[in-house]
């Protein structure tokens, strides 16, 4: 049997002889390394999208990864692609590090500077886990297709541009078109999702912060369910608390609610902190909401460019809502698009607000009327940005949206299936994917 051996170092002297010792290896295949966390969940990501029988049997983490420490992306490289067998490799081998380790999910600690033997045993161990999973799972390509439930992230270019109201709309679309949705408030400090649907709960997203291991109890714990439907994460009443929630807090979080809802609609407020970063980074679809004035482009020019800074979304991976949009409007969504470089969606949200009034006041925004021309647009968005179903084209989904919504020609935005979306450096491509593998499976 062919082993496809898949490493992951940040130092290229150690990845060169990492890389020298698979090749040693009998039946191994192994392929180019990739140099950090997220070129690693790109190309798993994009291999998954193909077929599971794409993905590498074993994949060897280096201590030094980075930007995720290697902990923090075992944990997520296992519950995204549980057929993949994930080994670290670190100078300590120590007990503590052998569970933790174990708890996060690898299938194995290879100790630094790794012996032939030792590499051997583990990755032939681990081989045969993934293949054993494979023949489980049936070895379909729909068995698996993506890291279970979908996050999205809803971002604002500045303060008041809409982006809680997009948030719940997208939320409340989803779960009218029947996904088990949660909504998670991550505007730490000034989060309104609560507001906005008039609920008041004691618990809130800084009681998992110091929680290692959420299980689905004491996640449940922590969410309300909603009479909308929709399982309620809040933010913090006391706002000096959000400071609890750091990014690895907030991975913590996503993954688990991941792991329990199709959909997880994520309000990222306005500020770029430490937790919300971490969550667009994990979103498979990062979405920024704007107004189309000078000032609130420009903001979101600001945001997307830092984004790319701190290696978390590149602009052409993040889908763009102009909301308050009239005909008569100088900044059309054609040139925002040209300034931020992101991908505008094509339904733009009118500048409507007397419809809204009444039950944004009330604090009841489910009970919007149905013939409201900023829900159906906002419900429409939902549809290109494939939230309203799970493995459903955008124009397909949007069928079921209010006012006819489905003829609009906004109901097919091009937005990358469920999985990794790209977040390489900048100008640094496709780097670590290629090997014999991976081109296989592209020419088939």
């Amino acid at each position: 049997m062919t082993t496809r051996i898949l490493p992951a170092a940040g130092d290229p002297d150690a990845a060169r002889a990492i890389s020298s010792l698979i090749g040693q290896l009998p039946d191994a295949e192994p392929a180019a390394p990739v140099p950090d966390s997220t070129t690693l969940l790109d190309t798993l990501g994009r291999l998954a999208a193909e077929s599971v029988d794409e993905l590498p049997e074993v994949v060897l983490v280096h201590e030094r990864i980075g930007p995720v420490p290697a902990l923090d992306l075992i944990r997520e490289v296992a519950l995204r692609f549980p057929a993949v067998g994930v080994v670290l490799l670190s100078s300590d081998t120590g007990p503590a590090l052998f569970s933790a380790a174990m708890d996060s999910g690898a299938r194995g600690l290879i100790g630094l500077p790794p012996s032939y033997e030792e590499l051997a045993a583990r990755v032939q161990a681990a081989a045969q886990w993934s293949v054993g999973v494979r023949r489980h799972l049936g070895r379909s390509a729909d068995v698996f297709t993506g890291p279970g439930g979908r996050v999205v992230t809803v971002a604002g270019a500045k303060g008041g541009v809409g982006t809680t109201f997009a948030a719940v709309q997208f939320a409340l679309a989803a779960a009218a078109a029947g996904r088990r949705t949660a909504l998670v408030d991550m505007d730490l400090q000034a989060g309104d999702v609560g507001s906005y649907l008039d609920v008041q709960f004691r618990r809130s997203i800084a009681d998992l912060a110091g929680i290692q291991d959420i299980s689905p109890r004491v996640l449940q714990d922590a969410v309300y369910d909603d009479r909308t439907g929709l399982a309620l994460l809040l933010a913090p009443a006391d706002g000096e608390r959000g400071e609890e929630v750091d990014d690895r807090a907030a991975r913590h979080v996503v993954g688990a609610l991941r792991s329990r809802y199709e959909l997880v609609v994520i309000d990222c407020g306005t500020q770029v902190t430490g937790a919300n970063a971490a969550a667009v980074e994990m979103a498979d679809v990062a979405v920024l909401v704007t107004t189309p004035d000078v000032v609130a482009v420009r903001a979101a020019k600001r945001m997307v460019r830092m984004w790319e800074r701190l290696q978390v979304r590149k602009a052409e991976d993040t889908a763009l809502v102009v909301n308050r949009w009239s005909k008569h409007t100088e900044i059309q969504p054609a040139l925002i698009e040209k300034i931020t470089k992101t991908r505008v969606a094509r339904t733009p949200v009118p500048a409507a607000f007397k419809e809204l009034q009444a039950v944004v006041d009330a604090g009841r925004v489910q009970d919007l009327d149905n013939r409201s021309t900023v829900k159906q647009a906002l419900w429409t968005v939902a549809g290109e940005l494939g939230l309203l179903a799970a493995r459903e084209e955008p124009a397909a989904a949007a069928a079921s949206l209010p006012g006819g919504a489905a003829g609009n020609p906004g109901a097919a935005l091009a937005v990358r299936a469920a999985g990794p979306v790209a977040r390489l450096r900048r100008g640094g491509g496709d780097r670590g994917a290629a090997g014999p593998w991976l081109r296989r499976g592209r020419e088939g």
